[in-house]
Parts: C-alpha cells; structure tokens; sequence
C-alpha cells in the first residue's frame, strides 16, 4: 500500500475509532440520567437521544473503525492474523458490534415506548417501556443498558491500549518461514 493511501486510512480509523468512543461515552452519560433521574421527561429525552446516538453515530462508527482496520490489517505487512494484538482487537471489534446491536435495538424498542408516553408520571414511562426485557422492569433495563455501555466503553479503552502498546508478539503464522512460489 503507497504511504499516502496508509495515511489516510489511519486517519480515517483513528477518527471513526475516537468517534465510537466519544459516542459511547455519550450514551453512557445517557443511560446513567436515565437510570438515576426521577424526572419523567429526563427518562423519555434520555431514551430518545441514546436511540439516535445509537443508531446514526455509534452503529455506523463501528462498522467504519471495523472496515477501515481490516483495510489496514490486510493491505499492509501488519497483516490479520501476523500479531496478536491486532487478532484480539478484531475479535474484540466484532464482539463489541454484537453486543451493540441487540442493545441498540432494546433503546429503539424503549424510545419508541418513551415517546407515545402522554402522561406525567415515571410510572408512565414505566409502565410503557416493560416490554423491553430483562425481567420486565424498566429499572433491569436501564441498569442493562447503563452496564453494556460500561463494558462498551472499557473494550473500546482496551482496543485502544492495545493499538498503542502492540504487546504479546507475533502469532505462529507470523513466525513460519515464507515459502518461495
């Protein structure tokens, strides 16, 4: 790969890479207001916001920091499968956009009860936004969400410490000798 288009494609990882980070760390001051608040209109904008965070900055970031670190890994000597740590921050990028997407579409299932709430009350909320899972209390749910994007931000912490540090060495089929073609 020509340095030029090396540099632009770690860049472009880089920046969707901090951008999932920041939008993480969003969203768990999100569900954290959610969580905490008494306020019936903080529950319902924190659900509606965590939605749009969720799917029009966090879902897309994701899969661009994914795509553009396998763009890297496979076009320069760096290689996907050559170091272990870029096998774990793959393995882990690819379990983190897992998790991401069930928990996205419980905030979706959420804000969508939130928003045709017309009363007052938390109960309201409350009572609305049972069917989200997690034994059925919005309280589970908003202690779910507030732990996935707990546990969210501490991969992304460690996929990003692992790019920096670059430990553990490279893996048996780094080690092997090249055979001539």
């Amino acid at each position: 790969m020509k340095p030029r288009l090396r540099k632009l494609g770690v860049t472009a990882h880089v920046t969707f890479s901090v951008g999932w980070l920041g939008a993480d760390v969003g969203f768990l001051a999100l569900a954290l207001a959610g969580l905490i608040s008494q306020e019936p209109e903080m529950a319902r904008s924190a659900y509606l916001a965590m939605d749009l965070i969720g799917w029009f900055v966090i879902v897309p970031f994701s899969f661009a920091a994914l795509l553009t670190g396998l763009f890297l890994a496979l076009g320069t000597p760096w290689g996907l499968f050559r170091h272990y740590w870029i096998l774990v921050k793959f393995l882990l990028t690819i379990g983190a956009i897992l998790v991401l997407l069930v928990h996205t579409n419980a905030v979706r299932l959420a804000a969508s009860r939130a928003s045709g709430v017309a009363g007052d009350t938390l109960s309201g909320v409350t009572a609305h936004l049972t069917a989200t899972g997690a034994g059925g209390h919005l309280g589970n749910v908003q202690i779910q969400l507030a732990v996935a994007a707990g546990a969210g931000l501490l991969v992304l912490l460690t996929t990003t410490t692992l790019g920096v540090y670059k430990p553990w060495g490279k893996t048996p089929l780094a080690r092997r000798p090249a055979t001539p073609l």
